[in-house]
């Protein structure tokens, strides 16, 4: 069925029935060459003009000589269902140039007020809490010159996301974790800023954190005013000096724009997705190896990254099928040699 979005979801909301109905159509086609599948075989690189596969029982390796090839290996997330990025040294050794696996669509570790993390108190009570309803920008990158800084950022876009353990998370960071990751790699440090309450303007913001108090506490003076509780008033008062919170002018501005500062990216094991792999230059128009012919690639292995899950998967496909348009007009033109 189509979402409200746009997008197409299995009616059942699982991936499960929808794979064993692909499996199924797979092994018993209306018409055609029924697939065979030959599971717990690792590929091992070649041997010549041969593809090499080990086999999880004690039979020696296997050696299989193809017409045509698709890799279709994955990035190195998830290495426990797989997909560790193994390939990309049986590829370097073909002489097939390729780009090393980093996470995309990751979490982060933030650095904290004193270059720490979150405090012990922060982490115990808020960890796993949401953020709703925030506006999360990239700034300009570091060094640029004024008129660059003052350009509309790299990256903005309202939504939310979760405080975890040791940072953040969720779908609005992964949608900027590209740059973030890119800057932690160039300069060694990168932030992100928030706007907690971006359907309020400064002005509004700055005159209620200056509306006298009497004796409420700060905390209660931001709630009454502003509605501000729960994480989002917890991560203010986490990343905000007390001469920050005691000055009404600097606290309006840093609820409108709280500096976020970042740690490091979450490991590649634990993104979403991967960046890097199979060079685009490396292959031809429909997806062969110039290192290799016969042999062509798709997926995330290719060295691209998409912003979203339901991207990378569509993108996946969209590329499986370049590449078998590739391997039969490659397999047409050896038969005509013949």
């Amino acid at each position: 069925f189509v979402g409200s979005s746009g997008r197409v979801f299995p009616a059942e909301m699982k991936a499960a029935p929808l794979l064993r109905a692909w499996l199924q159509r797979l092994r018993h086609p209306a018409s055609g060459v029924p697939v065979q599948f030959h599971m717990r075989h690792r590929w091992l690189g070649w041997q010549g003009d041969h593809l090499v596969f080990g086999r999880r029982d004690d039979a020696p390796p296997l050696k299989v000589k193809t017409g045509a090839t698709v890799l279709a290996l994955g990035g190195a997330s998830w290495p426990h269902l797989g997909s560790d990025g193994a390939w990309l040294a049986h590829l370097q050794a073909q002489g097939v140039e390729v780009a090393p696996l980093k996470p995309a669509n990751c979490g982060f570790d933030v650095l904290g007020r004193e270059g720490q993390g979150w405090t012990a108190h922060f982490r115990d009570k808020l960890a796993g809490h949401p953020l709703k309803s925030v506006v999360l920008t990239v700034p300009a990158p570091q060094g640029a010159g004024p008129e660059v800084a003052a350009q509309t950022p790299r990256f903005k876009r309202k939504g939310e996301f979760v405080l975890t353990e040791t940072g953040i998370e969720g779908s609005l960071v992964y949608a900027a974790s590209a740059w973030l990751r890119d800057d932690l790699a160039e300069h060694g440090q990168a932030h992100l800023l928030l706007d907690l309450l971006p359907d309020k303007t400064p002005e509004q913001v700055f005159k209620e954190v200056a509306w006298p108090r009497g004796s409420r506490s700060l905390s209660s003076h931001l709630k009454s005013r502003l509605g501000l509780d729960g994480a989002k008033m917890g991560l203010l008062f986490e990343l905000c000096t007390p001469e920050t919170m005691a000055r009404p002018e600097a606290l309006a501005a840093h609820i409108k724009a709280l500096p976020v500062p970042l740690k490091r990216a979450r490991p590649v094991a634990e993104a979403i997705s991967t960046a890097g792999g199979v060079a685009l230059q490396a292959m031809g128009p429909d997806l062969m190896l110039a290192a290799r012919p016969g042999v062509f690639c798709a997926g995330e292995m290719l060295d691209w990254e998409a912003p979203t899950g339901g991207y990378l998967l569509t993108a996946c496909l969209a590329s499986g099928r370049q590449a078998a348009q590739g391997v039969l007009k490659s397999l047409a033109t050896q038969s005509h040699t013949i």
